[in-house]
């Protein structure tokens, strides 16, 4: 850890935005000890945090009022089993609930499951071929039917089913049937042992929808149900009203399985505006009480932060923001698809021109210039540990692209744009219309220009690029461009999930109405049968090493290029209570137990 990101973390426990406690085993993580960690804190001038007020935990259902949450990326669907985008998931959680969470340590919380599936309970299985789950008893939909078993059934038939085209096929794809113990217990039998089981059911994937609901749309009639926009859930409130783009309202479920819970009666969701607008409403005018994503540059989001009416809190993460690579051809159509799998890019496939697209990315300006302490510069694109490579290297180096593209053939114009056979060096990049992404597509764009690569810029309503509509040319799964601009998040301790990303089978296309997580394209045989084999690889060092060798395959073919680790930045009122953010649940995981201030 370099000297700028350890005086950061000590700023953000002098700010009271890390605990001690939290700084104490970063630094245990790194090879000190926790009394030598301390003294760093000390000698820093950092005393003991005082803990904040939290408020009286509520003793009955209610009686809180509004809360209003502020989105600048508006929701568009409601269905979590047919969301792209985090503000669409986050949306969804106001009203469907898994059978279990993850915590910000990765620990399994159960939800609507009465316990935790483990060895000792008899719900895991030894040979890790099955898991038996435990439903919460007394447990009702918001139209008053009972939840049971065959709701569960029914998802897992629901999200497995390749017509349906799911964002979540396949954190259910490997399950070979799931058996109705009883009305409240299933057993999840797999195709082969799962070393990581905590998929399926649990967290933003495992959202478990009402089979009398959704039972006639499944399959090819999956975007024609209703719920879709009017979700029928087991949450802590009900749907009350949604304009798909910009408001969603909801309010209290009264049968709540939770005793003395939710605090808040009525729930605002905003979306629109942009991250700064965002934090202004909650830190400045205190207009709303949260706002989500508020990545921006980090010297305005200092200036925000002086305001008394609000904090910021920055959630550690290891979501990554890279450069997708388009292995396919976006301008060329076939059977009304561009970038069909059927085709391959006029250029993009050159190895010296993907390799010196990878040596035009400043990283360093990027990560210092733009995002301060919201993010760490990175050659991997999976990052978590113990899977993080140790080979991979980033360089910025406009001087070597100059000289590989030169060695493959690709010849100056009179204009200073590159060109072979024909085919000038001129590609469309597009990213969401939010202003740090921008900047960030500026950075690249010049550096492209000393290369002799020609870059046009275009920049999508976030609403849409992160939209799920299979008939808009513009989201980010239809990849209607060269080069974009995105984001990843890893929801699982385990990344098994996160590198589904590059699997051949799940290239995002028409077929599936874009509802596939490979979103370049890209194709390659070792990565395939890596990511299948530890899918069923038991051994943990062996199984790291896998996705290891995975990660390096897709930087080394320049499938995608990482730029930076980017944490989660959110804006909380002073009087709200209770927020805590898990890198693998989200923001709103907890939002049953916010509550207020008196």
């Amino acid at each position: 850890m370099d000297e700028y990101v350890l005086r950061e973390l000590i700023d953000e426990v002098r700010r009271g935005r890390l605990s001690r406690r939290r700084f104490v085993q970063a630094m245990v993580g790194l090879g000190l000890t926790a009394p030598l960690a301390a003294q760093m804190l000390a000698g820093a001038g950092v005393a003991h945090a005082q803990p904040r007020p939290s408020g009286v935990a509520p003793t009955r259902r209610g009686g809180g009022g509004p809360v209003r949450l502020l989105y600048w990326a508006a929701p568009t669907i409601l269905n979590p089993h047919l969301a792209v985008a985090p503000k669409d998931l986050e949306a969804s959680e106001l009203f469907y609930e898994p059978l279990a969470d993850l915590d910000p340590d990765g620990n399994i919380v159960p939800v609507l499951a009465r316990e935790v599936p483990t060895l000792d309970n008899g719900g895991v299985a030894r040979d890790g071929t099955s898991v038996t789950w435990r439903l919460k008893p007394g447990v009702q939909w918001h139209d008053g039917r009972p939840f049971t078993a065959d709701d569960v059934i029914f998802t897992w038939q629901y999200a497995s089913d390749m017509a349906t085209a799911t964002t979540t096929t396949g954190s259910y794809r490997e399950i070979d049937r799931v058996e109705r113990v009883d009305d409240h217990t299933v057993k999840l039998v797999f195709k082969h042992p799962m070393p990581f089981w905590a998929d399926a059911f649990c967290s933003a994937a495992g959202m478990i929808l009402p089979r009398h609901v959704f039972d006639a749309y499944r399959g090819g009639r999956s975007r024609e149900a209703p719920a879709n926009l009017k979700p029928v859930g087991t949450g802590p409130y009900r749907y009350v009203d949604f304009k798909p783009g910009d408001v969603l309202r909801a309010e209290i479920n009264p049968g709540y399985h939770v005793p003395n819970r939710p605090f808040f009666d009525t729930v605002e969701f905003k979306g629109g505006g942009d991250p700064v607008s965002a934090a202004r409403a909650v830190l400045q005018t205190g207009q709303y009480d949260y706002a989500w994503g508020l990545n921006m540059e980090d010297e305005i989001l200092r200036r925000l932060e002086e305001s008394a009416k609000g904090r910021v809190v920055i959630g550690r993460t290891v979501n990554i923001e890279y450069l997708q690579v388009n292995q396919t051809d976006p301008g060329k159509d076939v059977d009304g698809e561009r970038s069909s799998i059927k085709t391959t890019h006029p250029f993009l496939t050159d190895p010296a021109v993907r390799s010196a697209l990878a040596l035009l990315v400043d990283r360093s300006a990027i990560q210092t210039e733009i995002w301060g302490r919201q993010a760490e510069a990175t050659a991997n694109f999976l990052n978590r540990r113990p899977f993080a490579s140790p080979n991979m290297r980033w360089e910025f180096n406009p001087d070597k692209a100059n000289v590989l593209l030169d060695a493959g053939g690709w010849k100056r114009g009179p204009d200073g744009i590159r060109a072979k056979d024909g085919k000038r060096l001129k590609i469309l990049f597009q990213t969401v219309n939010q202003p740090v992404r921008q900047k960030v597509q500026a950075i690249i764009k010049q550096a492209c220009a000393r290369a002799g690569i020609e870059c046009e810029l275009k920049s999508v309503v976030a609403s849409v690029f992160f939209g799920s509509d299979p008939g808009n040319p513009d989201t980010e799964t239809h990849f209607y461009a060269d080069l974009q601009l995105s984001t990843k998040i890893l929801r699982h301790p385990d990344p098994q999930a996160f590198m589904r990303s590059f699997c051949s089978w799940e290239a995002a296309q028409k077929a599936n109405k874009w509802a596939g997580v490979n979103v370049t394209r890209w194709r390659n045989d070792e990565y395939d049968r890596l990511w299948r084999a530890a899918e069923a690889e038991m051994d943990p060092v062996k199984r790291a090493g896998m996705f290891i060798r995975m990660n390096d395959l897709v930087v080394q073919n320049v499938a995608v290029i990482p730029v930076v680790i980017r944490h989660a930045v959110f804006a909380i009122s002073n009087s709200l209570r209770g927020f805590d953010f898990s890198p693998f649940s989200g923001p709103l995981w907890r939002l049953v137990y916010w509550n207020r201030e008196p």
